[in-house]
């Protein structure tokens, strides 16, 4: 399961936020995530849920928003490809571009950033 390796770190990115501010509480953390990442949300929830039990992202809100694909292909096709809903997370490993059906390149849908963290800080 990566995606709770991928959430520690996001937690460690979070946390360390947190220090620096002297937070008291994070509310929300705004996550984007390229919907060819192979991450899974629920997967990604759950390992929230659990890194930030007992810490200062205890109860914090999660909130993913998919980034859409795009990829690119050597006849010159450039856009998105069709993804079979019953397919593991989403994704078919070996992406074929719809227009010549030879291998294509991801150029966009990989990513996966830390957006925004809504927290609680002291008055200055």
């Amino acid at each position: 399961m990566h995606e709770f390796s991928v959430m520690s770190q996001i937690i460690d990115s979070i946390l360390s936020e947190t220090k620096k501010r002297n937070a008291r509480k994070v509310e929300q953390v705004d996550l984007e995530l390229g919907e060819y990442t192979m991450l899974g949300e629920e997967q990604l929830k759950f390992a929230f849920e659990i890194l930030a039990k007992d810490a200062i992202l205890d109860r914090a809100k999660l909130v993913i928003k998919y980034i859409k694909g795009k990829i690119k292909c050597g006849c010159g096709y450039e856009g998105n490809v069709q993804v079979s809903e019953d397919a593991p997370h989403r994704i078919i490993p070996i992406l074929e571009c719809p227009r010549c059906k030879g291998a294509a390149e991801i150029v966009e849908g990989r990513e996966c950033v830390l957006r925004n963290i809504r927290m609680v800080v002291p008055d200055v």
